[in-house]
């Protein structure tokens, strides 16, 4: 798909130098004062500007905080996207295929939720959204078809810059897909040197032969760690 059809993607990570995504089981700072990068990675989160930012279905469930609450009866739903708010000043953006998040209200952080599924999603699940006041779009088939979800995004809510906040699985399946613009990562002067937990990036079959990366700035941050910023270019 043209970059003109769909946002444009900025995956933004932060990891240990050892790939590792979860600073609470990072090294200390040369300094012995950050344990945390978040403070970090959330300031050059809003140098971005971007209209959107998109999680996974286990990341958005640790945020939205909620249980199922299906409607006791409901009318027929919009089983291709409904769009609740149209003119947010940002969106939270969630892929989960089969419906399993459920949310406690409309809007993560004050950024207004839209779902993106797949075709085997119940009924109720897309009604229980609807009354929450959540968007939502269903893809065609069971699987959700990240290139036309992007460019419904884009005409329907006016998405223009998406930041792609992983976790590994999603980021690998939009790398794959030719779907990501720039790679921003947060390298902490930290290791981790776990063997059950995911990197920045996971894909059945890996990534060689399908993107190329171009080194675009290197910046030195505080406490030892460095932002790096990367062309991708789908082989």
């Amino acid at each position: 798909m043209a970059a003109a059809e769909r946002p444009t993607v900025i995956c933004h990570m932060t990891s240990s130098i050892d790939g590792r995504l979860h600073p609470s089981r990072y090294t200390e700072s040369p300094d012995g004062v950050v344990k945390d990068w978040s403070a970090a990675y959330e300031a050059l989160h809003d140098t971005f500007g971007a209209d959107a930012w998109l999680v996974g279905r286990v990341t958005m469930a640790e945020m939205a905080k909620g249980e199922p609450h299906p409607p006791a009866a409901h009318g027929p739903v919009d089983r291709s996207c409904h769009v609740a708010k149209a003119d947010a000043d940002a969106y939270a953006v969630a892929l989960d295929r089969s419906g399993k998040v459920h949310f406690a209200k409309a809007d993560i952080g004050g950024d207004h939720v839209v779902v993106l599924l797949g075709s085997e999603v119940s009924d109720a699940h897309l009604a229980e959204l609807t009354a929450d006041g959540i968007s939502y779009v269903v893809s065609p088939g069971p699987d959700i078809d990240l290139a036309e979800a992007l460019s419904v995004l884009k005409r329907r809510f006016g998405i223009e810059t998406l930041l792609l906040e992983g976790g590994a699985g999603a980021n690998g399946s939009f790398l794959a897909a030719g779907l990501v613009d720039e790679l921003s990562v947060v390298v902490a002067p930290a290791l981790d040197g776990g063997t059950d937990v995911q990197g920045i990036v996971a894909f059945d079959g890996g990534l060689k032969g399908k993107v190329r990366l171009a080194l675009t700035g290197c910046e030195r941050l505080d406490h030892g760690a460095v932002h790096l910023r990367y062309t991708v270019e789908a082989v």
